[in-house]
């Protein structure tokens, strides 16, 4: 089994002048497959339909909380609004800004193996899958690896993972 015969084909992107406002709308709402179920990352593409980034709900929520936050003791001087209030002050920043830029992907022709390891060695839940001519494809979820591998694990395949 390779990366292309798993992954979801590429529905969705963003382009690094998309607001944060305009990506989170497009996450929560993003088609996978056929439903408009929302998506947890997207690829960030540039005006060639080459990847510059990806942007996940994560890298979302670090703009709105700054990580230097996470070293003050909140109790003392928050207030009811404030995550809300700078969540309003993050939507008008720029994917660019935030974006995760060395993104880690596979091949159309990468075998499992290889996006399985690619996955837990680097800690990421989705993969962008390239073509030849450099272009992402689709997506590799981490939730159709696993059912993927589960599938022979229980006997279910018929004809095995390749």
């Amino acid at each position: 089994m390779k990366a292309k015969d798993l992954m979801i084909p590429l529905q969705e992107y963003l382009k690094p002048d998309t607001t944060l406002r305009e990506a989170a709308n497009l996450l929560r709402t993003a088609k996978r497959n056929e439903e408009r179920i929302g998506v947890k990352g997207l690829p960030v593409l540039d005006t060639n339909g080459e990847m510059v980034g990806f942007i996940s709900m994560g890298d979302i929520l670090n703009a709105v909380f700054p990580s230097y936050m996470s070293l003050m003791n909140l109790g003392d001087f928050t207030w009811d609004g404030m995550v809300e209030d700078m969540a309003k002050k993050a939507g008008n920043k720029k994917v660019s800004e935030v974006m995760t830029t060395k993104v880690i992907s596979v091949p159309e022709e990468a075998p499992l193996m290889e996006c399985v390891d690619h996955m837990l060695k680097n800690n990421v839940k989705r993969l962008p899958v390239i073509s030849k001519d450099s272009k992402v494809t689709g997506i590799l979820y981490e939730r159709d690896v696993f059912f993927a591998i589960t599938k022979s694990m229980l006997n279910e395949n018929t004809g095995g993972i390749k």
